[in-house]
């Protein structure tokens, strides 16, 4: 299978998740400015929404949206402690995390990369974002991950929260936080992961 991803994007987390289970597969680079594919293509023919992640399968199935991919690479490899099983309240709790990193963290910092945005503006969206990272870092107090052991979940907020450098925001402003991304990016799958994808050519 392949994943196509594009350096310092949401296509990080299951880009670890991939490597955290040992499964095989082939990295193939984006340009988010052109579209075009390190294998020739026209991303737009695999993902016609435009932007990664995209994992082509095999067969031909082409599966995109970062939490719902992650999902389905824990659930190829029967007892990993990535994701609890499918039908359980574990697993309902773990959406509900993906779901919150989506929408809240993810789609918090949007708005922030939009050069047509005002900075008044911008900081009303950074103000809400902040409440958000409060709210995350109070989960993170008195624990290591965001459920029980490390799992997808903490991958992708991992991966949404190196983007806050580029928005001068800190992270280790959030003690817990701070603590979190440092023991995220020490784990081997996260180091490979991210050199795996600075050592491609650009497209």
């Amino acid at each position: 299978m392949k994943l196509y991803f594009a350096p310092m994007t949401c296509s990080l987390s299951p880009h670890i998740v991939l490597r955290e289970l040992g499964l095989p597969f082939e990295l193939v680079r984006v340009n988010n400015q052109s579209k075009r594919t390190a294998d020739g293509r026209d991303f737009r023919e695999i993902n016609p929404k435009g932007y990664v992640a995209a994992l082509v399968l095999d067969n031909g199935e082409v599966l995109t949206e970062g939490p719902a991919i992650v999902q389905y690479f824990a659930d190829r490899v029967p007892g990993n402690s990535l994701a609890p099983a499918n039908g359980t309240w574990e697993r309902s709790r773990l959406q509900e995390l993906l779901n919150f990193i989506t929408s809240e963290i993810h789609g918090g910092c949007t708005p922030l990369l939009n050069a047509d945005i005002p900075e008044p503006t911008k900081d009303i969206f950074r103000q809400k974002l902040f409440k958000r990272l409060d709210y995350l870092n109070k989960q993170l107090i008195d624990k290591d991950y965001l459920l029980n052991a490390f799992g997808v979940a903490d991958a992708y907020l991992f991966t949404v929260l190196k983007w806050l450098p580029f928005f001068n925001i800190d992270v280790n402003d959030w003690k817990a936080l701070g603590t979190f991304m440092a023991r995220i990016e020490a784990r081997p799958s996260v180091q490979a992961a991210i050199a795996a994808e600075e050592a491609t050519q650009p497209v």
